[in-house]
């Protein structure tokens, strides 16, 4: 049987792949926003309980099609050793077309071009990449340990060599102090790295994360939910190249599809209609319900 060690995180397009955790928790777990893996000290999965569990699946779920790979970023792991878990995914599962896993800026970067056509060549086709913000003072603000252009680097080089790049950006995480730069500077790294995905969720404060406690003390200022729609007009806006737009997560405060830049004008207009009919009032302030 598969063994998990809860919590268990998995993007929205994930919702049909079978999941296996090979590593435990984050390995950088210092973002002050975030709450996922808090409760977990990251570890390696040994192979052998990783290899057990696929055999397990293969039995259990021999059509499966599709694989995601937790926790907070696999890629990571040296790649001789997602090397080897890939093969015996493909090995075992011979329906299996695509492996996805999340990945951070930080994990593209110190793999070698080399090793990441070889983890591509060898079936990881699609990394889900936390880019959170394009501005240097909010990334520096809640510690997510790169800068803009360490994302875009990292961003391109993916893309060029064959991953499917799907990004995320969490809308107010610039509280009402940053939230222009925060949004036109997100829509610059669009459209210096042209990521096929561009995923838009809405901040939550996580209960006794770092952000949480500035937030209580005034140090951050939560946007309000109109303030949050202008921020997602002006994000869309500043994006110029081609990118499928999603902002159906659950922390959202209407789903919203598009097909960038097709749908721009009609997106735009949609948008300018939701902030008609937004209250000006605060987000929540904390968030307790599933991701």
């Amino acid at each position: 049987m598969i063994r998990y060690q809860e919590p268990v995180f998995r993007p929205p397009s994930e919702a049909r792949s079978l999941i296996f955790q090979i590593t435990l928790g984050c390995s950088y777990n210092r973002c002050t926003f975030c709450g996922m893996y808090k409760m977990k000290r990251f570890s390696v999965k040994p192979l052998d309980e990783v290899f057990e569990e696929i055999d397990w699946a293969s039995q259990e779920y021999p059509f499966v099609r599709r694989v995601f790979l937790a926790d907070g970023d696999p890629l990571c792991l040296p790649t001789d050793h997602l090397l080897k878990i890939l093969e015996r995914l493909y090995t075992r599962l011979p329906k299996l077309e695509r492996v996805a896993t999340y990945a951070t800026p930080q994990n593209l970067l110190e793999k070698s071009e080399t090793e990441l056509i070889k983890l591509r060549e060898a079936g990881l086709t699609i990394l889900y990449v936390g880019v959170e913000s394009g501005s240097d003072k909010v990334l520096s603000f809640v510690k997510k340990g790169v800068t803009q252009k360490d994302t875009v680097e990292a961003l391109n080089k993916g893309r060029e060599v064959g991953f499917v790049i799907s990004t995320t950006f969490i809308l107010g995480l610039g509280g009402k102090d940053l939230w222009e730069e925060h949004a036109l500077e997100s829509a610059k790294v669009v459209n210096l790295s042209c990521p096929h995905y561009t995923a838009a969720l809405t901040l939550m404060l996580i209960p006794k994360t770092v952000l949480h406690f500035q937030a209580k003390r005034g140090i951050f200022r939560i946007p309000t939910q109109k303030g949050i729609m202008k921020e997602m007009l002006r994000f869309v806006e500043g994006i110029e190249v081609e990118t499928v737009f999603r902002s159906n997560h659950v922390s959202n405060l209407v789903p919203i599809k598009a097909d960038l830049p097709k749908d721009k004008e009609r997106l735009m207009n949609e948008l300018v209609g939701y902030i008609l009919m937004t209250p000006d009032e605060p987000l929540p302030s904390t968030w307790t319900g599933p991701f």
